[in-house]
């Protein structure tokens, strides 16, 4: 009896850093998964707006946190209201992420 009591210490002794090491891990990932830094801004001139579609298309520099290069393509944008704030031949600075499996503009600015 004496002998099972041991051993169950030990185990537990032996264990016990493994469940602590798994508990911090977690920690950490959810952690870094709210403290992601936001993505870089690009270069980009607008190419056309389409404010019924609510779609802007911008040629533009490489897209390094979407692993992109640089093209002209349409992209959604995040609020309509975005689109009020360009024209065609603008030159801007833009943030785009994959929004439910669509590229989109999540912030748009002039460039200086």
């Amino acid at each position: 009896m004496l002998r099972h009591i041991v051993i169950g210490i030990a185990t537990a002794l032996v264990l016990a850093p493994a469940y602590a090491d798994q508990g911090h891990a977690d920690k950490k990932s959810a952690a870094g998964a709210t403290q992601q830094p936001a993505a870089p801004m690009a270069d980009g001139e607008v190419r056309r707006v389409d404010k019924d579609a609510k779609k802007i298309t911008l040629r533009h520099g490489p897209l390094t946190s979407l692993d992109m290069p640089a093209m002209t393509m349409v992209f959604q944008v995040q609020d309509p209201a975005m689109l009020d704030q360009v024209k065609v031949g603008d030159k801007i600075k833009f943030t785009a992420e994959k929004v439910g499996g669509a590229f989109t503009i999540t912030k748009i600015e002039p460039a200086q």
